[in-house]
């Protein structure tokens, strides 16, 4: 295959949970751009609307609640209405209720794993059948620092994206012989509704660009390169990894 060719995604389908903001959207926008068919599915239905307005054609959007599992059957068959069963799923989706141990409930715990860890293994699972059928496919978790840290009021969060990465890791296991590539992006420190709170205090943000190699926090466009990487053919051979999106946070 020419080098030209290894991160063409013209004509693939890909789903993006977490479309409303952040991240999730970035990956939505940069993979419609780059010739993708993308549905974008959140809570959040106008925010949705605004997104795919501004991308055209290329994008379709489903309003619902990727963290209730009992409908996960029926979201699936929304998804796939617009375009088709996705070749690439992108799980963006995130929930960080930023508590002290103490004061955390099983209500909030049972919220944040069932955005963060349940829905990425049940929605993946239910469109597996059809990229097994077509021999392709890519799906992308989100990981996190806190995957292998400890951050503070993290508790939750951090035990979820702990399961992340071994979840990413028994995926790829159970599914890579089929042609269904599995791995995780791991981001650092980017401006999102999520780090919202930390961005809020110059110091605190300004501390954690000094503690990467590069010298300063993740812009939006950071995520384009990986994400195209492990999104096409260029990952061909590449499964059950977590890549680190962190400026080299964590090799210091």
């Amino acid at each position: 295959m020419p080098a030209s060719n290894l991160f063409n995604i013209d004509g693939r389908v890909a789903v993006v949970t977490g479309a409303s903001s952040g991240l999730g959207q970035r990956a939505a926008t940069i993979l419609a751009r780059s010739g993708a068919k993308v549905v974008g599915v959140a809570r959040r239905g106008d925010a949705l609307e605004d997104w795919a307005n501004g991308i055209g054609d290329n994008a379709a959007v489903v309003a619902g609640d990727v963290a209730n599992l009992d409908m996960v059957d029926d979201l699936a068959r929304q998804l796939a209405a617009p375009f088709g069963a996705p070749d690439i799923i992108v799980h963006a989706a995130g929930l960080n209720p930023r508590l002290p141990a103490e004061d955390l409930t099983p209500d909030v715990w049972s919220a944040t794993l069932a955005v963060n860890l349940s829905a990425p293994f049940f929605l993946s699972q239910a469109f597996v059948p059809a990229m097994k059928k077509s021999g392709w496919g890519r799906i992308v978790n989100f990981a996190s620092l806190q995957s292998f840290r400890a951050f503070p009021n993290g508790l939750p969060y951090g035990a979820s994206k702990g399961g992340v990465a071994q979840m990413t890791r028994a995926m790829a296991e159970a599914w890579s012989s089929s042609g269904i590539m599995v791995n995780a992006i791991a981001p650092g420190f980017f401006e999102t509704e999520l780090t919202a709170s930390v961005f809020a205090d110059p110091e605190r943000a300004a501390r954690n660009a000094a503690q990467t190699c590069i010298g300063r926090n993740g812009e939006a466009e950071d995520l384009d390169g990986p994400l195209l990487f492990l999104c096409s053919d260029a990952s061909r051979y590449v499964t059950g990894q977590i890549l680190m999106l962190d400026g080299g946070f964590t090799a210091k």
